[in-house]
């Protein structure tokens, strides 16, 4: 199966975990997910009241220069130990 195709079933996967993951986990998924999709965080740092936006947009540009298929076989693994 392809990497792109593995990504895909996981992120369907992660929707239906035995357990909600907890924040750091969650956070993890958003910002290989994003990395994934999208490569690298271009996006403007969101306002100091916005402390959910800020620590997702944080948790995405620390994987700046990850590659979008290791981002996205990161993701996969990492759903894979959450099931």
């Amino acid at each position: 199966m392809s990497l792109k195709k593995q990504f895909e079933t996981a992120v369907a996967d992660s929707k239906q975990l035995p357990e909600r993951p907890d924040n750091a986990t969650l956070l993890k998924l958003y910002a290989l997910y994003k990395q994934g999709t999208e490569g690298d965080n271009e996006t403007s740092k969101p306002g100091m009241m916005d402390m959910v936006g800020r620590a997702k947009w944080g948790a995405w540009d620390e994987l700046k220069g990850m590659s979008q298929n290791d981002a996205m076989q990161e993701y996969v693994d990492l759903v894979e130990s959450l099931k």
